[in-house]
């Protein structure tokens, strides 16, 4: 008995996302039910499973949370790099090792180029606290006159709010309000333009809006009442406070003895405060790397299982099928093609 040849070369090739061509040119799709066979094998519906390969089949949550964690890295281990090099010139001076050739005040202007270009280094990851966020950066800060022991007195009163020129829904204060409502009443009134209001640690109101868009909000935040907590009439700007950054080198002197040792202090600090949040970085990308692994092991282990299913079920079947499977599976591999094939592994 003569087995008919295949119409097509008989090749198994593999190509882009994963798919197969199968040796009469069937391609071996991502769901694995033509896997080496020449004609269709449906699994039940209940074991089939989809072959996801490569990253374009990553959740994009995941792909992101990669890359932001990566680009804070980058801008992290860069900052840190130049600030050991700086407490390095520091010392150096100090001990009269190292003379006044501008060298140290170029470092330390180089550090506050970096810092200043934080927000897009990171990738808008890291706030001025250098907190990682793969969600879009805050800048935190408080409002003059909004304090909670200010906001607690007096009668009932009815607080227009302006944001930016825009006219926001209006926050009534009451008399026995706690300070939890008095927070979420302000974040009710200011959440639809983006600021967001809380108890602080201090028990203090603690807003906070996006970093982008703080600078449109400092000075444009104001507010009109009736006399009792604020003046009636025209509505009065507020200004807003934002928390101080992590590491001010604008600050930093190096014009004397005196400056120099507060500067490598400050430099001590910034660089202990630059580890740790590579430190915490770090465990965000091993995180997702993890979940990376995860995901892979899983669709690599349900794919070839479901491909073996699928050929151990033709191969059984009397006949033309089997027998066409088995040859189709087995023509066109050599030594050689197998080798190079492990090699990717």
């Amino acid at each position: 008995m003569q087995i008919p040849s295949p119409s097509s070369p008989s090749v198994i090739v593999t190509g882009n996302g994963g798919n197969t061509s199968a040796v009469d040119g069937t391609a071996l799709g991502q769901h694995g039910q033509n896997a080496v066979t020449a004609t269709p094998v449906t699994p039940p519906a209940s074991t089939a499973a989809p072959l996801r390969r490569g990253l374009n089949n990553w959740d994009q949550p995941l792909q992101r949370d990669i890359s932001g964690a990566q680009q804070a890295l980058d801008f992290l281990e860069q900052s840190a790099g130049q600030l050991r090099s700086l407490k390095a010139d520091l010392s150096a001076r100090l001990a009269n090792r190292q003379r006044a050739d501008g060298n140290l005040e170029n470092s330390v202007r180089q550090f506050s180029n970096t810092w200043r270009s934080r927000t897009a280094a990171s990738g808008g990851t890291l706030d001025a606290q250098l907190n990682f966020s793969n969600e879009n950066t805050r800048t935190r800060f408080t409002v003059r006159g909004m304090n909670v022991a200010n906001l607690r007195q007096g009668g009932r009163e009815v607080l227009a709010l302006s944001l930016g020129g825009q006219n926001l829904s209006s926050v009534v204060l009451e008399p026995g309000m706690s300070d939890q409502q008095i927070a979420q009443r302000f974040d009710d009134a200011l959440a639809p333009a983006g600021v967001r209001v809380k108890l602080n640690d201090d028990g203090q109101l603690e807003f906070s809006a996006p970093e982008n868009q703080f600078a449109g909000i400092r000075d444009s935040l104001a507010v009109q009442g009736n006399g009792q907590r604020f003046p009636a009439g025209q509505l009065n700007r507020l200004r807003a406070e934002p928390e101080a950054a992590a590491l001010n080198p604008e600050s930093w002197q190096t014009s004397d003895a005196e400056g120099l040792r507060t500067t490598l202090q400050q430099v001590v600090q910034a660089l202990a405060h630059v580890e740790k949040s590579i430190s915490s970085v770090r465990s965000a990308l091993a995180e997702a790397n993890t979940r990376v692994q995860s995901t892979t092991a899983e669709t690599s282990t349900e794919g070839m299982e479901q491909v073996a299913d699928n050929f151990v079920d033709t191969a059984k079947q009397p006949g033309y099928q089997s027998m066409l499977s088995i040859t189709s599976a087995l023509s066109g591999i050599s030594r050689e093609r197998v080798v190079s094939l492990l090699r990717l592994r």
